[in-house]
């Protein structure tokens, strides 16, 4: 792994253009999720469900690529068995099952429709509101913990730090048009924890050296801790990073949602640990002490 230790970036001299680049895209993605709004998949809007039975075993890829051809690329396939498979098409329109079969047909023409039948989201208004809930009381938690582990001032740019993150990984989806189902939640409740995770690294060596903050400074304080973990940060962030890449290279169209939104959100989360947390820690503790 690379070893950083003998490098000493000012990287606090940025710290307000940082903070004014990140409010812009912070607002750039408020903006785009109003206006443009997600590319919700079958999971939340519902669709079109097929079975099918064919006359032989067929390959679960095969189906992939043919769906795929017809702009169906986020369709969930199920097997059953060998040669029976349930398909949910992320569309209501009937015109859309039409093509679908036909052209499934163009290759397997002896295939047969067993089930066709409209269903409604998996997640529904009821479990949305039910999850919000649920992320309102991490974040307290998460509040909770920090401040009692460390102090109020290292919770509230932590919590921060995880919503810019969130944000941007949501901004970028509605900018793509890129599909948001259920992976890509679990993508967005894995960039929380290692967004997290990475920012408490570095907080708590900020709270090791704040013995020597009279004498350093806030921003001098901060530096030299953002330099002692940044080989940490690095080396996570890389060896993170080139897995997720393969899985979005290789993985195919079932794996790109979920393995770009990691992508994202290890860039963002590496981002916000150094600079929107230090930044926003720097400038709080700066402005209280003047007053």
């Amino acid at each position: 792994m690379f070893s950083l230790s003998s490098i000493n970036l000012d990287f606090m001299k940025f710290r307000r253009k940082a903070l004014i680049l990140s409010g812009i895209l912070l607002l750039a993605s408020i903006l785009l999720l109003f206006t443009r709004g997600l590319n919700l998949g079958i999971d939340f809007v519902g669709g079109n469900l097929m079975q099918l039975k064919f006359p032989a075993a067929v390959e679960v890829s095969d189906l992939r690529d043919i769906l795929s051809d017809v702009g169906q690329s986020q369709a969930v396939i199920q097997s059953y068995s060998n040669d029976g498979f349930m398909i949910r098409l992320n569309a209501q329109e009937e015109t859309v099952r039409k093509e679908v079969l036909q052209a499934i047909r163009e290759k397997y023409p002896d295939v047969e429709l067993l089930r066709f039948e409209k269903v409604g989201p998996v997640v529904g208004e009821q479990l949305r509101k039910e999850a919000f809930i649920a992320v309102c009381m991490a974040l307290l938690g998460i509040l909770g913990y920090i401040t009692i582990r460390f102090q109020f001032r290292f919770a509230v740019v932590s919590v921060l730090a995880l919503m810019h993150d969130s944000l941007i990984t949501l901004g970028v989806f509605s900018l793509t048009g890129m599909e948001v189902s259920l992976p890509f939640i679990a993508a967005i409740l894995t960039i929380v924890g290692y967004s997290l995770n990475d920012t408490i690294v570095v907080l708590d060596r900020v709270r090791e050296n704040w013995k020597n903050l009279k004498s350093w400074g806030i921003v001098k304080l901060l530096n030299v801790s953002l330099n002692q973990t940044l080989s940490r940060t690095v080396n996570t962030s890389i060896t993170t990073f080139l897995p997720v890449m393969a899985f979005f290279i290789l993985g195919g169209p079932v794996l790109a949602n979920f393995s770009f939104a990691l992508l994202i959100g290890i860039v963002v989360g590496t981002y916000s640990s150094i600079y929107i947390a230090g930044s926003l820690l720097s400038e709080w503790y700066e402005r209280s002490s003047a007053r």
